[in-house]
């Protein structure tokens, strides 16, 4: 049944979707990645497409920026579509030392200074959101056998894109890999409703250096992750 949000029919996603935040990338992998594929959500213009790769149902789903947009859709896809696994394909900025432009991360833990850890736990409680560690350690292999040389490590969730009161460097020298804005929601929610969740991040530009991509190579250039991603959901 639709929903506010997505206009889908039971049975409409596959059991796996991938989930970037662009709507323009997830058309993107639906027309270069899979066969056959449908567009089951325009609501909003935030796409999502059911096709099958290698002979495996996939799905993909826009999520839009932010925790709060990526915590909609993962509810209702987790709650009310059946969705079992998601994995975000997105972008991040680079900050550890050694991160370099286009690298892909594979999101082991998420920090985050969003308020959506506290007000799920209380002050109490420093919850740490993590990723499914099946297909962690699947996708770590797999870009292994491509050739891709990936990172994994902490990424960093914020808020906020412009956050300038924050101490980047601290966290960079705390081993924290790169920053965007949704993976600890995925991990919160993956961990609350049962479904496996892991990020796949391509570094798009650098916090502390020189170098970034357009946002039409973000959109359509990102294939190390996608493939990535993509194995590993068939795995």
């Amino acid at each position: 049944m639709a929903t506010p949000h997505i206009e889908a029919e039971p049975g409409d996603y596959a059991d796996v979707v991938l989930m970037p935040g662009d709507p323009l990338r997830a058309k993107y992998i639906a027309e270069n990645f899979l066969d056959d594929a449908v567009q089951v959500n325009g609501v909003r213009n935030c796409l999502g497409f059911t096709g099958t790769y290698k002979g495996h149902r996939i799905s993909v789903q826009a999520s839009g920026m932010g925790i709060p947009s990526l915590s909609i859709y993962t509810n209702e896809l987790a709650t009310i579509y059946g969705v079992k696994t998601i994995i975000r394909v997105g972008s991040c900025g680079g900050m550890a030392a050694g991160v370099k432009l286009r690298d892909v991360l594979l999101a082991s833990g998420s920090t985050t200074d969003s308020a959506v850890v506290t007000n799920t736990f209380g002050h109490g409680v420093h919850y740490a959101p993590l990723a499914n560690f099946e297909l962690l350690d699947t996708a770590y292999h797999v870009a292994k056998e491509q050739g891709v040389d990936v990172k994994v490590g902490d990424i960093f969730a914020a808020d906020r894109f412009y956050n300038d009161e924050l101490d980047m460097k601290k966290l960079a020298d705390y081993g924290v890999l790169g920053t965007e804005m949704e993976s600890a929601g995925l991990y919160l929610l993956g961990a609350k409703l049962g479904f496996r969740a892991l990020s796949i991040l391509t570094v798009s530009d650098l916090i502390f250096g020189e170098g970034k991509t357009t946002s039409e190579e973000r959109e359509k250039t990102f294939n190390d992750m996608i493939t990535i991603a993509l194995e590993t959901a068939i795995a």
